[in-house]
């Protein structure tokens, strides 16, 4: 069973400060509740030590990270792999105009449209049922996290 989730939030700032936050790998993992701790190895590739409340797991898992494709500041994709599951997040990133439209010229906005797709394949039993779970709730602390760390409103859509 593969896990998909799309969600998507308003952020009250521009897409050059969203994707500041998005593009870090330090505020990106601490925004995620199972992920202990991190090394980064560059502005691409780092490694998320996560911690699965799940019998078959009794300790941290390295998942290997990679940001595959950027197109700054519009579009994020990463692959994690490690021997629990593989994952594949993307972040889109839309200005908004005065009237909730999405505009081409992303330095003319003071809002942000930030589309979030995941996919997730576990190689261990519990996994894929964890993040069915909990991957929601991940998301919200994505949100939150931005919020918090920019000082402005966010909003589900």
């Amino acid at each position: 069973m593969t896990v998909r989730v799309e969600r998507t939030f308003e952020v009250s700032a521009p897409p050059e400060r969203v994707w500041a936050f998005i593009s870090d790998h330090e505020k990106r993992a601490g925004a995620i509740s199972v992920v202990e701790s991190f090394d980064a190895e560059d502005d691409r590739h780092a490694t998320w030590h996560v911690s699965l409340p799940i019998p078959v797991i009794n300790r941290t898992v390295p998942v290997e990270t990679e940001d595959t494709d950027r197109e700054e500041p519009r579009y994020a994709r990463f692959v994690g792999r490690s021997r629990a599951m593989r994952v594949i997040g993307e972040h889109e990133l839309r200005g908004l105009d005065a009237g909730d439209k999405e505009v081409d010229d992303p330095g003319s906005t003071e809002r942000t449209r930030l589309t979030n797709r995941f996919l997730v394949d576990g190689n261990l039993p519990g996994v894929e049922r964890f993040f069915k779970r909990n991957l929601d709730d991940e998301l919200r602390n994505l949100q939150h996290a931005i919020g918090r760390d920019l000082g402005v409103e966010t909003t589900s859509r």
